[in-house]
C-alpha cells in the first residue's frame, strides 16, 4: 500500500516566477513542475517562503492546483531579514524542523533542495543530513533535448553519511549537543567518561546495531538507555515506545511469556493472548537490563528476533514480527558466563559489537559535584521546592564523599537518596553542617560499620584531618574515643586505657596521660565525651 507523500520544499523567487497567462505554461518552475510527474503523487506540499513573496506564493499555490488537485499545498513564511545569511537561515529552518509534526512511520518526505537561494539549499542538505529532516533529497531540473516541457525531470537521493566525513566539522556543535543530552545536561568533568559518551551518542545515530552497556548496579545503564532513545526519537529515528526489562525478575515458564507472549491456552493460567514485551517494542527500543540472568532457551529466542525480527509465542505455530532496537545491560562478565557455558556465545558475539562499560561513581569522583547539583533541580522539579546547601554545608558534604572514605557502593542510586534526604530534613529549605554531619553518619552506617567506616571521627576532627590519620592511629584514636564515651570521667577513662601500665608505675596520673593524648588531635574531653 502507497504511503502519503509530503514534499517540504522553498519558493524559488526566480525560477518559480512568470508572467502570469498561458505563457507560463511554456516554462519550468520548479515547485509546480513536482506536481505534473505521473511516476510522483504528492499528497502534500509545504511550501516554505519569504514574507516580501506572497503574492508570487499565491499563483504557485494556484497553478499546482490546476495541475494536482489531489494535492495539499501548506503555505509556512519564514521572514528571512537575509536569506544569504547563514547563521539566520540555519536557525530559523531548524526552528521549523524540531516543530513540525513529522511522522516518517506512517508517511514519506522529499526534501525539494532545487530552489531558494544556495544558502537555504545547503541548509535544507545539513539538516535532512543531520535527521532533523527526516527524509529523502528531491533534485529537479529541466528537461533535456529539444522542446519545452513544464514539468521537468526529478530525481530523490538517499544520503550515505559515510561519504561525507569532510564537512563533519560542521556538525561538532549538533554533536555536542547530543552528547549534552544522553548525559541529561550535566556537566560531566571526567575525560574518559566525556569520550564515551560522544562515542555512544555517534553509534547510537548512525546505526542500530545492538548496544552492550556493561557496569556496577547504579552505574546508570537505565538512565542512559532512555536518553539513547529519547535522542533517536528526537532525531525521528524510532517511532515506537521504551520498553524496559528487568531480566533477573523472569523466572520459568513466565520468562517466555513475558517476553515472546503466548496463545491463549498455552499453559494453565493462559486465559487470554499475550503479545509479550518483544512486540511491545515494534518500531520502538527494548532495553533489556540484567541480560545475563536470561536462561539459555531464552537467549537463544533473543538471539534470533535480534536478527531476524521474527520469534514464536509461546503455544503458537506462526511466527510473528517485531522491528525493535535493541540495548541489553549487565553487571556480569559476560565473557566469563560464556565460558561457564551461562551465556550462549553466539549472543555475546551478536551483542558485543559496540560494547561499553560504565564506570561506577567511586571511579568518577570529579563528577559528583555536578551530579550534586543535577539531583538537586530534581528533587526541585518533583517537590516544587528549591533546596540549597549554605557554603560550610556544601563543602563539607563534597570534601566527604569525593574522599577515599565514600565508596559509593551503590553509585549514582546511593547519591540521589542522599540527596533527597538531605533536601527533605533540611530546616527551611537550607541544607546546614548539622543536617550534612547527620547524613555523612547515616552514609557510613549503610556502607558497613566497621570501625573505619563508622568510627565517629570525622564528626569530631572533619573529612580532612581523618583522611591525614595513619591508618594505626586511627584506629587507635577510635578505640580512645569509644572507652571514653563509655566512661563518666577523664580519670574514670584514664584508668580504664591504662589499667596495665599503672600498675607497674610508683605513681600515675592517668587523667593527665589521657589529657595530653587527645590534645594531640586537637581534641578536649568534653567534645569526645558529649559524643
Amino acid at each position: 500500500m502507497r504511503r502519503p507523500l509530503t514534499v517540504i520544499g522553498f519558493l524559488g523567487s526566480t525560477l518559480d516566477a512568470a508572467k502570469f497567462g498561458p505563457s507560463r505554461w511554456h516554462k519550468w518552475r520548479p515547485s509546480v513542475g513536482i506536481c505534473m510527474h505521473e511516476d510522483l503523487r504528492v499528497d502534500r506540499f509545504v511550501l516554505l517562503h519569504g514574507e516580501r513573496h506572497g503574492r508570487l506564493a499565491d499563483q504557485v499555490v494556484e497553478d499546482i492546483g490546476a495541475v494536482s488537485p489531489e494535492t495539499t499545498v501548506e503555505r509556512r513564511s519564514l521572514g528571512f531579514s537575509n536569506p544569504w545569511d547563514f547563521e539566520e537561515v540555519y536557525g530559523k529552518l531548524l526552528d521549523f524542523a524540531r516543530v513540525f509534526p513529522f511522522e516518517p512511520e506512517r508517511e514519506d518526505y522529499l526534501i525539494h533542495i532545487t530552489t531558494g537561494t544556495h544558502v537555504i539549499q545547503i541548509c535544507l542538505f545539513l539538516l535532512t543530513e543531520a535527521r532533523f529532516l527526516p527524509g529523502r533529497l528531491l533534485q529537479t531540473q529541466p528537461s533535456r533535448g529539444e522542446g519545452i516541457n513544464p514539468a521537468g525531470e526529478w530525481s530523490a537521493i538517499d544520503l550515505d553519511l559515510s561519504r561525507y566525513d569532510s564537512i563533519a566539522t560542521r556538525f561538532a556543535a549538533a554533536a555536542a549537543e547530543g552528547s549534552s543530552f544522553l548525559k541529561s545536561g550535566i556537566d560531566t568533568r571526567n575525560a574518559a567518561f566525556n569520550r564515551m559518551v560522544d562515542e555512544i551518542e555517534r553509534v547510537a545515530l548512525r546505526s542500530r546495531a545492538p548496544l552492550l552497556l556493561m557496569g556496577p548496579t547504579g552505574a546508570g545503564k537505565s538512565h542512559l538507555a532512555r536518553r539513547v532513545y529519547e535522542l533517536k526519537r528526537l532525531k525521528h529515528q524510532v517511532a515506537g515506545p521504551f520498553v524496559e526489562v528487568n531480566c533477573a525478575t523472569l523466572r520459568g515458564e513466565g520468562a517466555m511469556s513475558a517476553l515472546f507472549g503466548h496463545r491463549k491456552g498455552a499453559f494453565t493460567g493462559a486465559v487470554s493472548d499475550r503479545p509479550g514485551l518483544l512486540r511491545a517494542a515494534d518500531t520502538g527500543m527494548l532495553f533489556l537490563d540484567e541480560i545475563g540472568e536470561l536462561g539459555l532457551d531464552e537467549q537463544a529466542m533473543i538471539l534470533r528476533a535480534i536478527e531476524d525480527k521474527r520469534f514464536l509465542p509461546v503455544g503458537s505455530d506462526k511466527e510473528v514480527a517485531s522491528d525493535f532496537q535493541l540495548i541489553a545491560g549487565t553487571n556480569r562478565d559476560l565473557s566469563a558466563a560464556v565460558a561457564q557455558g551461562a551465556f550462549r556465545d553466539d549472543l555475546y558475539a551478536r551483542l558485543n559489537l559496540w560494547t561499553f562499560t560504565l564506570p561506577g561513581l567511586s571511579a568518577r569522583r570529579e563528577d559528583i559535584e555536578p551530579n550534586l547539583d543535577y539531583e538537586l533541580d530534581r528533587h526541585a522539579q518533583r517537590e516544587g521546592q528549591r533546596v540549597t546547601f549554605n557554603k560550610e554545608a556544601r563543602a563539607r558534604y563534597l570534601a566527604f564523599a569525593t574522599g577515599p572514605d565514600a565508596p559509593w557502593s551503590g553509585n549514582f542510586r546511593d547519591l540521589a537518596a542522599s540527596v533527597t534526604r538531605m533536601a527533605t530534613l533540611a530546616p527551611g529549605a537550607r541544607i546546614d553542617q548539622d543536617t550534612v554531619d547527620q547524613e555523612i553518619a547515616r552514609l557510613r552506617r549503610l556502607w558497613g560499620g566497621g570501625a573505619p567506616a563508622d568510627d565517629g571521627l570525622a564528626i569530631l576532627l572533619g573529612d580532612e584531618a581523618v583522611a591525614a590519620l595513619d591508618p594505626f592511629d586511627r584506629v587507635q584514636l577510635a578505640e580512645v574515643v569509644r572507652v571514653c564515651r563509655a566512661c563518666r570521667t577523664l580519670s574514670e577513662a584514664g584508668r580504664a586505657l591504662f589499667s596495665a601500665s599503672r600498675t607497674r608505675r610508683a605513681s600515675s596520673n592517668d587523667a593527665d596521660r589521657l589529657r595530653k593524648y587527645l590534645q594531640r588531635f586537637g581534641l578536649e574531653w568534653a567534645a569526645v565525651a558529649g559524643g
